[in-house]
């Protein structure tokens, strides 16, 4: 199993950084693409034919999902032609409707998505498989409807993508001996920035790391507006495994 990080960037793009979205490939099989923000679809075409792509999505913030209709246009319109089959997009309740708004041409209207993609509703627990891979969808802790995904490869490599999230239960059910624990962190731990329910400090991401029994961190989701050495630190000094700084372009394999 090969991981692609697209996009890592949190909350909002930076200058040169795409927002999440993480491309998970097994040999022989059709990539799927974990989350699609603001700037994820062209870096997704420097690796990967978008007419052979399946899609889950995390939520439906703006930062994980509004690359779509970029993604909708190419295989609807791209030469030779329409795709020649749909795409499987996984995401929250009402997923058709909201990249449906986003892709129509009038106010208050619903683009239908379903001649592209051939969409299905998360509900929690909820387990598929996918381009070789198991994955599993479990509710976390956000404002919207919002799933850490539990990503089981061919080998049994397991990499645990926590979403966005605040600290709870079942960010440590996804993560749990995860080979692999891509977890946000979108500030540090000063209370004055950090909303309860909402993201992780980078000394949250350590303890979840801790608690799962985690092999690997990896914190992703930094805002451009954090100090992202001050995150990791934080989260180096609540976990004692290997923790890096997801970086675009960076690829993992296992």
């Amino acid at each position: 199993m090969r991981l692609t990080v697209l996009g890592c960037s949190g909350s909002v793009g930076g200058p040169g950084a795409a927002c999440s979205g993480y491309l998970f490939a097994a040999p022989g099989e059709q990539p799927v693409l974990v989350d699609c923000g603001p700037g994820v679809f062209g870096e997704l075409m420097r690796v990967a034919d978008p007419d052979n792509i399946a899609v889950v999505l995390s939520h439906m913030h703006a930062d994980h999902c509004l690359d779509l209709p970029a993604m909708l246009v190419w295989r609807r319109y791209a030469p030779p032609g329409p795709a020649p089959e749909k795409a499987p997009l996984y995401g929250p309740s009402g997923v058709a409707t909201r990249i449906g708004a986003a892709s129509s041409e009038y106010p208050g209207e619903i683009d239908d998505i379903s001649d592209t993609f051939d969409v299905h509703e998360w509900s929690d627990g909820m387990e598929i498989t996918l381009g070789g891979l198991r994955i599993q969808a479990l509710a976390v802790d956000h404002p919207p409807e919002t799933y850490g995904m539990r990503i089981t490869g061919p080998d049994g490599h397991v990499v645990a993508f926590s979403g966005d999230t605040g600290p709870c239960d079942e960010l440590i059910d996804v993560a749990t001996d995860a080979d692999l624990f891509l977890c946000e962190a979108s500030w540090t731990h000063d209370p004055a920035t950090r909303p309860e329910h909402l993201h992780l400090s980078g000394i949250e991401a350590g303890e979840a790391a801790t608690k799962a029994n985690v092999k690997t961190l990896a914190i992703t989701h930094v805002a451009p507006w954090c100090d992202a050495e001050t995150i990791l630190a934080e989260a180096r000094s609540t976990f004692s495994g290997p923790v890096e700084l997801v970086r675009q372009g960076q690829i993992f394999h296992f």
